[in-house]
């Protein structure tokens, strides 16, 4: 079930290359904050790691009216990723200033028993509120833009009053990050598994890795987190899906026998990981050595990953917009601390969401970019799109979705987007991977339903990386 000529990579109107800087620096934020949740240990430990945090303080007087605590015991933690390339980030470029290109959303219930990460598209377009200037930046007047720009003109507190005003949830805590001990944190677990679907040779990200599983190392895995065009489709939102499975990875690893009774790889991966990072002076080691206590039988089961629903912008031409009221009933549910039904958070599911399937789309047709096209409409509902390129052969007479024993449970997901479409059952195959093939009678998605749920319903922490492969 391998492609053929690959197609251009899916392309919003408007889409401009974007820089080698892209970095995760929100894993080192997302998973201090997890692994803090299940590390009930020494509270010198907490303090000797507390002591490697910078603070930066928000003031009440800067966030102005906010949005009331609804479920008291809940711990809602912003986490921002910083690319500041002074001191040891010097050598990743000298560019002045600081700037932030992912913003997340750590939720913790009140009971301790699981906890929702919510990424919000560095690209969207929403209305940012006005921000006094402070520290050297300029302050934000009120206006529509791309939600990034908070920290560039407001910095911390800004993106914190953003959130709140955006979503209506009550924020106790943030994390910011930068990109240093990234690499630190991989190797201090002996480094991370994932599942490479095609050799990879990107010569932007100095990424050269065999097909198959690997365990990646600290550099390794930094140039897998950054590359872009030599991996899935070459989108943005392709490379967000695929380092949320890397954090899995990484949750999964850390929170295993292998980790978590071994106190000086736990140590070396948390001593790593503070070194990076900066908060306010309200998480204090008795925060965190509470919410450790109360936290120690977390799984990573219990541990989710949700992008907030999107659609590329026609008339912002590059950019996103939050899909409602999707996005709403989302804030709602974690504002609330209710259930999402159907997500697998306190409950089971009815069927795969979009977000565990991976896709493979091949043209099999004369008409030019339709691929590319397909690609894209369904990169917004939430699948992952594995690959693009031209059926071997042409022209198809008929659309099939070929899938194999392993991938018969996902077969009716995207059977159920599709307006016509034909399944084709491929028993020798072992791939879970769905393989797309437009026909000449290709017809496009359905309208989604305004009470469509299944992009609040994410993946969790025990997701395999290498099932789509």
């Amino acid at each position: 079930m391998s492609s053929g000529l690959i197609d251009a990579p899916p392309k919003p109107p408007g889409h401009k290359p974007r820089s080698r800087r892209k970095w995760l620096w929100w894993l080192v934020a997302l998973v201090t904050v997890v692994v803090l949740a299940l590390a009930g240990t020494v509270a010198g430990v907490y303090v000797k790691l507390a002591g490697n945090v910078k603070h930066t303080d928000v003031t009440a007087a800067d966030l102005g009216r906010r949005p009331p605590k609804v479920a008291g015991k809940a711990m809602n933690v912003l986490v921002v990723g910083s690319d500041q390339r002074g001191g040891k980030n010097a050598k990743y470029g000298k560019v002045p200033g600081e700037r932030t290109d992912t913003i997340m959303l750590a939720h913790i219930s009140p009971k301790r028993d699981n906890a929702m990460i919510i990424s919000f598209p560095r690209d969207s377009m929403v209305q940012l509120p006005a921000c006094r200037a402070q520290q050297g930046l300029l302050g934000q007047q009120a206006h529509v833009g791309m939600i990034n720009e908070s920290f560039n003109s407001g910095g911390i507190t800004c993106t914190w009053k953003t959130i709140e005003a955006l979503t209506g949830i009550h924020i106790d805590h943030f994390v910011k990050v930068d990109f240093t001990g990234f690499k630190g944190m991989v190797d201090a677990v002996g480094g991370v598994d994932v599942c490479i679907p095609e050799a990879i040779n990107d010569k932007k990200a100095l990424l050269h890795l065999a097909a198959g599983k690997q365990t990646l190392m600290g550099e390794q895995a930094l140039g897998y987190v950054r590359a872009r065009y030599s991996l899935g489709d070459g989108s943005d939102i392709g490379r967000i899906q695929r380092q949320q499975m890397f954090i899995a990875s990484m949750v999964k690893k850390v929170m295993s026998g292998e980790t978590l009774t071994d106190p000086g790889k736990l140590f070396g991966f948390l001593d790593a990981a503070t070194k990076s990072v900066t908060t306010d002076p309200e998480l204090t080691p008795g925060v965190m050595k509470d919410l450790a206590s109360s936290a120690q039988g977390l799984a990573a089961g219990q541990i989710h990953f949700i992008t907030t629903p999107w659609r590329y912008s026609v008339i912002h031409p590059g950019r996103v917009e939050w899909v409602q009221p999707q996005s709403k009933q989302l804030f709602r549910i974690v504002a609330t601390d209710r259930a999402i039904t159907g997500s697998g958070v306190k409950g089971g599911e009815a069927k795969v969401p979009r977000s565990k399937v991976q896709v493979e789309v091949r043209n099999g047709t004369n008409r030019s970019g339709l691929a590319t096209l397909a690609a894209v409409q369904l990169e917004e509902r939430g699948y992952h799109i594995a690959k693009i390129g031209d059926a071997k052969r042409k022209p198809y007479p008929t659309t099939t979705i070929a899938y194999s024993p392993n991938g018969a449970s996902s077969a009716p997901t995207l059977t159920r987007d599709l307006l016509a479409s034909k399944g084709l059952l491929a028993p020798q195959a072992t791939t879970s991977r769905l393989v797309l093939t437009i026909g000449d009678d290709w017809k496009g998605l359905k309208a989604l339903p305004q009470n469509d749920t299944d992009s609040l319903k994410g993946f969790d922490a025990t997701h395999d990386s290498c099932a789509g492969a």
